[in-house]
Parts: structure tokens; sequence; C-alpha cells
């Protein structure tokens, strides 16, 4: 697997709620993130995944939009909470050895009246 792979898979994993398996798989032991919600830690961030996977069972994560640059992959995807839910997310990811080791991420909800004739995605 390349990393665009990896990135990807680990995004379709982890938002379906297989999440620790996920993190086994893909995320690096040393692991730190910059989301600003929660501690900077693997740990952290895994269960917070997990807490949101139970709270919305039926959360879709579609992959849209994939860039690597040597370390780094940018991954833009759209993703369902519910059908009234909807949000454009771009995560960056680090990878070390193939590992994810380091993270970033934007998000941005759908709005129903945007006056954006192109929309979000």
């Amino acid at each position: 697997m390349n990393k665009k792979d990896i990135a990807i898979s680990f995004l379709r994993r982890a938002s379906s709620g297989d999440v620790r398996n996920a993190y086994d798989a893909y995320v690096h032991h040393q692991f730190r993130h910059h989301n600003a919600y929660f501690k900077g830690d693997r740990e952290s961030l895994m269960i917070a995944m997990e807490e949101n996977a139970r709270e919305f069972p039926d959360k879709t994560y579609e992959t849209l939009r994939t860039l690597e640059d040597g370390s780094l992959v940018a991954v833009h995807g759209k993703v369902s909470l519910s059908p009234e839910s909807q949000w454009s997310v771009i995560h960056i990811f680090r990878f070390e050895n193939n590992q994810i080791i380091e993270s970033w991420e934007a998000s941005q909800e759908v709005l129903k009246d945007s006056p954006n004739e192109n929309g979000i995605f």
C-alpha cells in the first residue's frame, strides 16, 4: 500500500467504527495530532473517535480527493453524520515508516443556505 491508500483506508475504517483496529494497523505508537478539542496524544484522539462512532453509528465517509507530497498526504472527504449534518473535512497526515505519525484536520459543515452556487465539494 502507498501512503495515499493507507490514509484512505485509515479514514474509512475509523469512520465506520473500526477505530481501534484502524489505529493498530496504520497509526504510529508515537502519533501526535493538532485537534484543538483533545489532548495531543494517540490515545485521546482514538477514544474520541470511538465515542463519535458510537454517537453516530450511521455515519458515512467518502474520499473525494487525495494529494501526496513526500511524507505528507492530504485527503479531502465528505462526512455524513446524518442526512441533516454533512461536513467537508480535510485531513493532512505526516508519515514515518509507512505509518501515520502526525495529523491535522480542518472541517466545515455544509450550509443549507449558502450563497455559493458551487457548493463546498
